[in-house]
């Protein structure tokens, strides 16, 4: 967990504007489910890559589903306009995410968007019912098992 949080950190330290999805997204609400990366929905833009790539500065960031795992390298523009770039780095593994299954775009995920602290800093996370509908639309077991026991943290809530 340290190093994603880690991850994270630069991130914000970076201003980059993201929404925390996925399973780490599901640990901030009450999950008590185990990632190992980090999962967060961007723009695919040239100032968001940018950030990204300032953030990323000094671990090693590398193309996690190219089998030669090359360098990111040193120009962000070469994303601009993708949907999604899975990277490996020294510091643990990080899943750009252009648009979520069940919910769409950036604009779509940060519209529901949470504020909610982890550690020392705060960071946006899909809102708690964005979420289950995005588990319970992949419909992967495991999808589905976070997402019922996210149905049951919005129970203790009270909302329906």
């Amino acid at each position: 967990m340290a190093s994603t949080l880690g991850l994270l950190r630069r991130l914000v330290a970076e201003k980059v504007e993201f929404v925390l999805v996925g399973g780490l997204a599901a640990i901030a609400h009450g999950s008590a489910s185990v990632t190992e990366d980090v999962d967060v929905c961007i723009r695919f833009d040239e100032p968001t890559l940018i950030g990204i790539f300032q953030a990323l500065e000094g671990t090693n960031p590398r193309e996690r589903m190219n089998p030669a795992r090359p360098p990111l390298g040193t120009d962000p523009r070469r994303f601009v306009g993708n949907r999604n770039l899975y990277v490996t780095t020294d510091d643990g593994v990080i899943d750009l995410l252009g648009e979520i299954t069940g919910l769409g775009s950036f604009e779509r995920v940060a519209a529901n968007a949470v504020s909610l602290r982890l550690s020392d800093f705060e960071v946006r996370v899909v809102g708690l019912e964005d979420l289950i509908r995005s588990k319970r639309t992949l419909a992967r077991p495991k999808d589905l098992r976070v997402a019922r026991e996210l149905e049951l943290v919005l129970e203790r809530l009270g909302k329906p």
